[in-house]
């Protein structure tokens, strides 16, 4: 289906009623919008590490539940941890003809995801419905995965294949936000980000890409729900899925952020924040507590791994608040990224 002759439905993948909390008696479709609208919302782009099983979606949620006491909270997530490199390994085997290692790559994968699931406790309602969104994610994936004969593996292939990731991830982040009490519905980002056929390093066409995600997104946050939307992916004008590249989801997040008006990015991440040096490698790495976009552009320039280029001139273009947090460290402040830098040095 050509992406234009569905983009005013707010949907993901599978059936995309929302997670609802079923504690509540109330269903989510009737909740009054929030008074505060979308106009002060704030993005959270979870990276695989976050994500990385049960009871780290269930950390990464309690951030969301938490602040969704002030403001409407909009999700990006990655693959877990570790899942993309598996499943361009996949692609290797079936191009190298080994299609019954591949097969069984691709359904460890889908077991891992399974587990994960199981971990999370959900009651058994809830449970059998993403469990069936999984199964259905796996039948996908398997059915990539031929028993036999060599594969031509192309771009096209290798994004559909790596899209897995984060279509599993968006699933069971939102269930676990559903476990801890917080509605949320997973939306496919190739309903929305339309991008050039540059298979593997895609370009996303902004301004389509805005208007078609304002439709399925606004209506989402209006209606009280959190929309956990998959990093990385996208599709082509005519539905071919995309992907941004390698270590794009900090993009992604930007994207969405901009898509939706928000003011503030965090990524959440497992280090404190952005350093002057690797502080794996240097003992004199010093944390850095506020850059302006231009010394954040001047760090990536000379080397430094910061975030992804396209985000820092996104977040100057709105304006918007870029921040760099750890996850396993909340109460920590991180890097405040913005027009001006107000402090520096930790």
């Amino acid at each position: 289906m050509n992406p234009e002759q569905h983009q005013a439905s707010p949907s993901a993948e599978g059936d995309l009623r929302p997670y609802v909390n079923h504690s509540s008696l109330e269903n989510v479709f009737t909740l009054p919008a929030r008074s505060s609208s979308q106009e002060n919302a704030i993005a959270f782009k979870f990276g695989g590490s976050s994500l990385l099983g049960a009871d780290r979606l269930l950390h990464a949620a309690r951030l969301v539940r938490e602040e969704l006491q002030t403001r409407p909270v909009i999700t990006i997530v990655s693959a877990m941890k570790g899942v993309t490199d598996r499943l361009l390994r996949v692609a290797r085997r079936l191009e190298e003809g080994r299609s019954t290692q591949a097969r069984e790559e691709a359904e460890a994968i889908a077991e891992l995801h399974r587990a994960t699931l199981d971990e999370l406790q959900l009651d058994s309602l809830e449970g059998d419905r993403v469990q069936e969104e999984l199964a259905l994610l796996a039948d996908d994936l398997v059915h990539e995965v031929p028993s036999r004969g060599r594969v031509k593996v192309d771009g096209a292939l290798l994004d559909r294949l790596a899209s897995f990731g984060e279509r599993y991830a968006a699933r069971l982040f939102a269930a676990a936000l559903s476990k801890t009490g917080v509605n949320a519905i997973p939306v496919a980002s190739s309903d929305f980000v339309v991008t050039c056929d540059t298979f593997c390093d895609a370009k996303p066409d902004l301004q389509h890409s805005r208007r078609r995600g304002r439709d399925i997104l606004l209506p989402v946050l209006e209606a009280g729900i959190v929309p956990v939307v998959t990093g990385f992916i996208g599709a082509t004008q005519d539905g071919r899925m995309t992907t941004l590249g390698r270590n794009s989801s900090d993009f992604s997040g930007a994207l969405i952020a901009h898509v939706v008006d928000a003011q503030e990015l965090v990524i959440w991440t497992d280090v404190d924040g952005i350093y002057t040096a690797n502080p794996h490698e240097s003992g004199e790495a010093k944390l850095l507590h506020e850059l302006s976009y231009d010394e954040a552009h001047a760090l990536a320039e000379n080397g430094a791994k910061v975030l992804h280029p396209g985000v820092l001139p996104l977040a100057a273009q709105m304006e918007m608040t870029v921040w760099v947090r750890n996850t396993f460290k909340p109460d920590a402040r991180g890097t405040r990224i913005g027009s001006q830098q107000n402090g520096g040095l930790a």
